[in-house]
C-alpha cells in the first residue's frame, strides 16, 4: 500500500512538473513568428472576417438560385351562407359556405438580373479583400514581435550591462574603503561612491521593469497568457548578421508588392462594381415562377387550378433622374479611389527612400559604435591598471567605467535600430515572413 501511494506522489509530481514546463516557451525568432501566427488573437479575428466573407459569396449566389417556399391556411365562415337566385322572381336559395382549407407550394427562380450578377462579383471581391487584410494583417503581427522580440534582447542587455557597472561600483567601493580608513584617500570619494551605488540600485529596478513590460508586450503578440516564461533562444549577435544591409539597399522596391498598395487596388476594383451597379439598375430583371395548390377542404364553388407557371418582367422606364444620379455618384468615388491610389504609390515610393536613408544612418552608427565600445574598453583597462597601482582616484576609475558602459549602451541602441530599420523595409516590400 506504500508503495501504491509513493508512485502515486511520483506521478502526481511527474504531472505537475510537466504542467510547469508548457508554461515556459523558448523560442527562436522564427519560432516565436510562427507561434504568432497560429494564436494571436487579432490575426484569429481577422481570419474569422475571411470566413464571415465566404458566407457572404454564398448569400450573394442563392439569391439567383431556385427559392421554395410553402404555405398552408385554413378559413371558416362561421356558418354564413350565400343566397343565390336562379330565376328572376324566384326565392332565393342559400347555401352556407363550407370552411377551405389549402396548401401551397411557390418555386421561385431568377433568369436575369444585372444587379445580382454584379453583386455576386462584388461579394467576391469582398472576399478577396478579406484574405489580403488576413494576409496584411499576419505581416503586422510578424513585423510586431520581430521589434518585440528584439525589444526583450534590449533591454536584457540593458539590465545586464547595468548590473555590471553597478559590481564594478560596488568593488571599487570596497577597495577605497580601507583606503580612507588609512587616510591615503578622502571620505568625499567614499561618500561619492556610495551615492552613485544607490542610484545605479535604482538602474537597476528601472531595468528589471522595463524587461518585464517588453516580455508582456510580447506575450501579447504571441497570445499566451501573461504567467507564461518567456526564454529567448536568439542573440542579438546573430540576429544582426542574419540580414545582409547591403542587399536589401540593392533590391528595387516593387509596389505592387506592398499589401497597402494591393489592398487600395481591390477597393479600386469595387467601386468599379459599384459603378456597374448602379448601371445594371436600367436593365430589367426576369423571374419564373410555379405554384402548386392542393384542396385539402373544398369550398362549394372554386375554379381555380392546381398548377401554375408564369413569367414576369419588371422594367425600369423613368425615375426623374434618380437613377443616372447614382451612377455620377458611383463615378465620382471610382475617381477618387483611383487618386487615393495613385497617392498611395507616391506616398509608399517616399516612404521607402526615408527607410533606405533610415538603415544606412543606422548601419553607420553602428559600425561607430561598435569601434567606440573598444576604444572605451581599453581606455578602462588602462585606467583600471593605473588606480591598482594608486597613480589615478576611484572617481576617475569610475567616470571611466561609465564611459565604457554608455559606451555599450549606445552600441545595443545602434544593434536595435539596425534591426528595427530592416524590419520596416523588408515589411514595406510585402517580403516580412
Amino acid at each position: 500500500m506504500k508503495r501504491k501511494h509513493l508512485f502515486l506522489l511520483i506521478s502526481a509530481m511527474l504531472f505537475y512538473n510537466g504542467i510547469v514546463a508548457q508554461e515556459k516557451l523558448s523560442l527562436s525568432l522564427d519560432a516565436a513568428r510562427q507561434h504568432a501566427l497560429q494564436f494571436n488573437k487579432t490575426l484569429k479575428n481577422s481570419g474569422l472576417s475571411v470566413a464571415d466573407s465566404q458566407e457572404k459569396v454564398w448569400e450573394a449566389i442563392s439569391a439567383g438560385l431556385p427559392q421554395m417556399d410553402a404555405t398552408v391556411n385554413y378559413s371558416n365562415s362561421m356558418g354564413a351562407k350565400i343566397k343565390i337566385q336562379f330565376q328572376e322572381g324566384a326565392d332565393a336559395t342559400e347555401i352556407p359556405i363550407k370552411p377551405a382549407s389549402n396548401f401551397n407550394l411557390q418555386l421561385g427562380q431568377l433568369i436575369f438580373s444585372g444587379n445580382y450578377i454584379v453583386g455576386v462579383q462584388t461579394a467576391k471581391l469582398y472576399k478577396k479583400l478579406s484574405e489580403k487584410s488576413f494576409s496584411k494583417t499576419g505581416q503586422d503581427i510578424i513585423a510586431q514581435v520581430t521589434d518585440g522580440y528584439y525589444l526583450v534582447l534590449i533591454s536584457e542587455e540593458s539590465l545586464e550591462i547595468v548590473k555590471n557597472n553597478m559590481e564594478n561600483l560596488r568593488a571599487i567601493y570596497k577597495k577605497t574603503e580601507p583606503m580612507v580608513k588609512v587616510g591615503i584617500t578622502e571620505k568625499i570619494e567614499l561618500d561619492q561612491l556610495s551615492v552613485q551605488l544607490n542610484s545605479l540600485g535604482n538602474s537597476v529596478n528601472s531595468a528589471e521593469r522595463q524587461l518585464e513590460m517588453a516580455k508582456n508586450m510580447l506575450r501579447l503578440q504571441l497570445g499566451v497568457s501573461a504567467d507564461t516564461e518567456i526564454e529567448l533562444t536568439e542573440s542579438l549577435q546573430e540576429l544582426i548578421g542574419r540580414e545582409e544591409p547591403n542587399s536589401l539597399l540593392s533590391k528595387e522596391f516593387t509596389v505592387e508588392q506592398n499589401y497597402d498598395y494591393q489592398l487600395v487596388g481591390i477597393q479600386e476594383e469595387m467601386a468599379k462594381k459599384q459603378v456597374n451597379m448602379q448601371i445594371a439598375n436600367y436593365l430589367p430583371t426576369v423571374s419564373g415562377y410555379y405554384s402548386f395548390t392542393a384542396k385539402i377542404l373544398k369550398p362549394a364553388f372554386d375554379m381555380s387550378p392546381p398548377h401554375v407557371v408564369g413569367l414576369q418582367m419588371n422594367i425600369p422606364v423613368f425615375s426623374s433622374g434618380e437613377r443616372l444620379s447614382k451612377v455620377r455618384q458611383a463615378q465620382i468615388s471610382l475617381e477618387s479611389m483611383q487618386n487615393s491610389k495613385s497617392l498611395l504609390a507616391d506616398q509608399l515610393a517616399i516612404q521607402d527612400k526615408q527607410l533606405r536613408f533610415n538603415l544606412k544612418s543606422a548601419v553607420e552608427s553602428y559600425n561607430t559604435q561598435k569601434e567606440n565600445v573598444k576604444v572605451s574598453r581599453e581606455v578602462y583597462k588602462n585606467l583600471k591598471q593605473k588606480y591598482e597601482q594608486g597613480m589615478i582616484s576611484s572617481l576617475e576609475l569610475t567616470s571611466a567605467d561609465n564611459n565604457y558602459l554608455k559606451a555599450e549602451s549606445d552600441f545595443l541602441s545602434a544593434i536595435f535600430q539596425v534591426l528595427e530599420a530592416q524590419n520596416e523595409l523588408i515589411k514595406l516590400s510585402g517580403e516580412l515572413k
